[in-house]
């Protein structure tokens, strides 16, 4: 008896692909819920509710309950398998916002936030932001580098980013920062980032950018203000080098504190290598500021932040 002869490659391999599809579900959405409340029973049964009655699914949830301020803070990534747009999902959890009279907010978690960076002329903390999201290491779209001078305007460049050139002095202070928040206007900027920004923000504007605007700078304030704070701490045989990313408020280089970076320096090192190590110090602490920051995982508590890891 001769047997029947295979079937075709191509027929042997489509018939198990289309047998498959009806079986496939589409990829599901991925969102970020974040709320901070006075404390009270309920608010996470609440939140756990809403997310299965709306068919959604926690995929990893935090929350923080702050005994000396009495709020609430909680963070959670959820999915939808079903399609299902921001717009629905913020408009159907507002009443529960208003029950527990939350400040809260609901993202698409791979959603890239939109951020200016600034700098004067020390370029360590631009170039290492300009790389990281260049490379996908921060979920940032830098939509333009603004600078009161033109050193970095070449580097900018070559990343492909708009480079804004707005001087400042005493006189024209006012319309440059007016200026940066057309800039934020137009471009639907969510965050504003001092990396090694010389100029004092105006309190005015760091109220129109409030929770919205972070910087960088060395952790040897107040001790070692002014120029040379390297040299400074070296002539007093300072042991710990370190940095401070922080919100901007009225309050210079006092704003709540999202990040710090140290390291240990022994006797031998030198003024300029103490330099050196403090912009890598400043460039890491930085980085995880605006990667946190982007993930929407800082919440502020007063001059305090809270941070889910």
């Amino acid at each position: 008896m001769t047997s029947a002869p295979p079937a075709p490659a191509a027929e042997q391999s489509s018939q198990p692909e289309q047998s498959l599809r009806p079986e496939q579900s589409p990829q599901s959405e991925q969102y970020v819920l974040t709320l901070s409340c006075p404390d009270k029973q309920g608010i996470v049964h609440a939140v756990s509710s809403y997310l299965f009655m709306t068919g959604c699914n926690i995929e990893d949830s935090q929350q923080f309950g702050d005994h000396d301020t009495g709020l609430f803070f909680m963070r959670v990534h959820f999915s939808a398998d079903a399609p299902v747009s921001v717009e629905k999902l913020r408009a159907s959890f507002a009443a529960i916002g208003d029950a527990f009279r939350m400040e809260w907010e609901i993202h698409r978690a791979e959603e890239r936030m939109r951020v200016v960076l600034m700098v004067s002329k020390f370029g360590h903390c631009l170039n290492d932001l300009l790389f990281r999201a260049s490379t996908g290491a921060l979920p940032v779209d830098v939509v333009a580098v603004v600078s009161n001078h033109q050193d970095f305007a070449e580097l900018t460049a070559s990343y492909g980013i708009p480079f804004v050139h707005i001087p400042v002095t005493r006189d024209t202070k006012a319309a440059a920062e007016e200026e940066l928040l057309e800039l934020v206007r137009a471009e639907r900027v969510e965050l504003v980032v001092l990396a090694r920004y010389m100029q004092v923000i105006s309190d005015d504007l760091c109220k129109r950018l409030n929770g919205r605007i972070i910087n960088i700078h060395h952790s040897f304030l107040p001790s070692f203000k002014g120029a040379k704070p390297y040299h400074q701490a070296h002539a007093r045989g300072v042991k710990l080098i370190g940095a401070t990313a922080h919100y901007v408020t009225a309050e210079l280089d006092e704003g709540p504190i999202i990040e710090q970076e140290v390291e240990r320096v022994g006797h031998q090192v030198t003024p300029e290598q103490l330099v050196a190590i403090g912009r890598d110090v400043e460039c890491q602490a930085l980085a995880r500021a605006v990667k946190w920051h982007a993930e929407r995982r800082i919440l502020l508590n007063g001059h305090r932040t809270v941070v889910f890891g």
